[in-house]
């Protein structure tokens, strides 16, 4: 706040004063008063005013900032109410009793939505355990129908599997303090689990698998870089071409390394790739061929921002994509 726009604030307060300053001097002059004397009660009230002003401002001023420091320090900003102290006049006071009766309600609106959240995210947790029993039991009565309708189901079971994969890492993207451990861990080993996975709809599509440089290690999630890798697998082999394969290839850059996935598939068009990670987009491809959920590649940004792992993707549409993983150093992670 500027002593300019505390005077702004009381200027009409000012201005009937001055217009009662002027008539009082009219009137002492009047009534016989000298001049010179009018002139020391007008400087005298001017400079006590005046004084009182400043005295007004800098108190203001003052109670502002400490206000913004106690603002600024909360965590939980709806709290502000609860920890400041109440004010000394009585029409601030009562505004600040309705400031802080609305916070209260707010508070209570707050808790009661993150009860009801944690509740639902539970729930889905819990029933995405009890489903994977039926799941494994189709996928063993599978192995007594013949080859071909074999061959089907599984590849049926493998998508929701991986589904049911999806909505289980997006309940658990919402705290990831419960299930999030930073560790060093070999990349070879993370891309071979991500492969055995998904191997099923990877035999089933043709793909060819080539992997090189991948003995290195990163600091990352282990059970979370093996989800993403396998949303990349799903979506190279979703959006295969004529003669599929998809590349590993991880290299050193400084302390990170860089871990790249690309497939010569379908490609992405170029006016769709800053959207391809935002939440339920599709894009055309996904609309033309089929069980896109827009979901998979928003969950691998959301994953690896949690991860501190930058994540990057091009694509030249007709000749396919390639996504790059950045692991950080263990001197640049802030979490573990």
């Amino acid at each position: 706040m500027t002593f300019r726009d505390f005077l702004s604030d009381r200027f009409v307060t000012i201005v009937i004063w001055l217009i009662c300053a002027v008539f009082s001097a009219l009137f002492l002059i009047a009534t016989g008063t000298q001049p010179g004397v009018v002139m020391i009660l007008l400087l005298v009230l001017f400079l006590v005013s005046g004084t009182a002003l400043f005295s007004v401002f800098f108190r203001r001023r003052a109670s502002i900032k400490e206000l913004e420091a106690v603002f600024e320090g909360l965590d939980q900003k709806y709290l502000f109410a609860e920890c400041v102290c109440r004010p000394r006049e009585l029409y601030e006071r009562q505004i600040f009793a309705l400031c802080r009766r609305a916070g209260q309600a707010m508070i209570g609106e707050v808790s009661e939505a993150r009860a009801a959240q944690r509740e639902y995210r539970e729930y889905v947790e819990s029933w995405i355990h009890e489903i994977k029993a039926p799941i494994t039991a189709a996928g063993l009565i599978c192995r007594s129908v013949d080859e071909e309708t074999r061959r089907r189901l599984t590849r049926e079971l493998a998508q929701i599997e991986a589904h049911v994969e999806r909505a289980l890492f997006y309940a658990r993207a919402e705290s990831v303090e419960k299930d999030f451990i930073i560790r060093q861990t070999m990349l070879s080993d993370l891309a071979v689990q991500a492969i055995d996975r998904h191997r099923a709809l990877l035999v089933q599509s043709g793909i060819q698998i080539e992997m090189a440089g991948l003995e290195q290690a990163v600091f990352t999630d282990s059970k979370w870089t093996v989800f993403i890798l396998g949303q990349l697998l799903q979506n190279a082999a979703r959006y295969h071409g004529h003669c599929p394969v998809i590349a590993l290839s991880a290299r050193q850059l400084g302390k990170q390394v860089q871990l790249v996935v690309k497939d010569n598939g379908i490609g992405i068009p170029a006016h769709e790739l800053t959207r391809v990670f935002d939440r339920g987009f599709t894009g055309s491809n996904g609309r033309t061929r089929g069980g896109s959920t827009g979901m998979g590649l928003y969950l691998c940004r959301k994953l690896a921002d949690c991860m501190e792992t930058d994540i990057r993707i091009e694509s030249d549409e007709g000749r396919g994509t390639s996504v790059t993983l950045t692991f950080p150093s263990k001197e640049n992670l802030t979490k573990s």
